[in-house]
């Protein structure tokens, strides 16, 4: 059996050959036009495909590095906005407050000038009782600051209720809305007279009752309500609401309707405790 032989080409022997060829292939090229034409057409088809390859893959990746950019520029652009979002919530959020604050003080300053001749006491609400009324509720000024019971309360335009019970530092006032209070009234363009009346119920529409009017009294709607002289404890003058609504009763001698309180009952930060009692003024 022939061993399959072997072709030991020499190095030098190969290089000198593959020199040779390159000669001749560089002589044929200048000596002959269209020599080169297959080889570049041969590279073409190889080397173009693969430059497409890369530059396209090339491409592709400076693509996304671009797009991993663009994120990243957006997220801290975005993180940025948020801040500056917060930064404006919050900013308004003071503005806001500074405006009820403002538009607070000036409320009280006024009622204050309106009944510049009693002496009163300002008070901050510090609880109330359940529900949506501030028909019960409690202040942070008590017996060793002068309050005492049946004084009358004042805040946001009119009269709110009475104090109740007194404590060293703090006092319970009934707001006129309570089911218990009942407030004597008069109408502001007559001497005629009247009962206005709490309901927890009622005030749900924003009224309250008023009632005992006689049936002579010419009322009639928006008509200006305070309390009236004839009051045991609430002092005189002070405006209770406006007339809403006013009928004949069915006995043909009163009269009766719906008054709506200047008071906003739903919302009370302070008020304003008068002094000086009804008990005083008659002596």
């Amino acid at each position: 059996m022939k061993r399959p032989s072997k072709i030991n080409i020499k190095p030098k022997i190969l290089i000198f050959t593959l020199t040779l060829l390159c000669i001749a292939a560089l002589i044929l090229s200048v000596a002959v036009k269209d020599f080169s034409k297959p080889f570049k057409s041969v590279a073409g088809m190889i080397v173009i495909p693969l430059q497409e390859g890369a530059n396209s893959m090339g491409g592709w990746f400076t693509d996304k590095s671009d797009l991993l950019k663009s994120v990243k520029a957006l997220k801290k652009e975005n993180d940025k906005l948020k801040l500056q979002i917060d930064e404006l919530t919050e900013e308004n959020s003071l503005l806001a407050q500074n405006k009820y604050e403002l538009t607070r003080l000036r409320n009280m300053y006024q009622l204050d000038k309106d009944y510049s001749s009693l002496k009163k006491i300002g008070a901050r609400v510090i609880g109330k009782d359940t529900g949506n009324f501030f028909n019960i509720f409690t202040i942070n000024k008590g017996a060793r600051d002068g309050i005492k019971e049946d004084m009358n309360v004042i805040s946001g335009g009119g009269l709110v209720g009475i104090i109740y019970d007194v404590g060293e530092n703090y006092s319970k006032v009934r707001s006129i809305i309570d089911d218990e209070s009942s407030v004597s009234v008069s109408f502001a363009n007559t001497s005629d007279t009247g009962i206005a009346s709490g309901d927890l119920k009622l005030i749900e529409d924003g009224v309250m009752n008023i009632t005992e009017i006689v049936k002579e009294a010419k009322v009639a709607e928006g008509d200006m309500v305070v309390t009236s002289r004839i009051s045991n404890k609430f002092l005189p003058g002070i405006l209770v609401g406006y007339v809403t609504e006013v009928s004949k009763d069915s006995n043909e001698l009163t009269q009766s309707g719906k008054i709506v309180p200047v008071v906003d009952f739903q919302h009370i930060d302070e008020v304003l405790v008068i002094t000086e009692m009804k008990e005083q003024l008659k002596k």
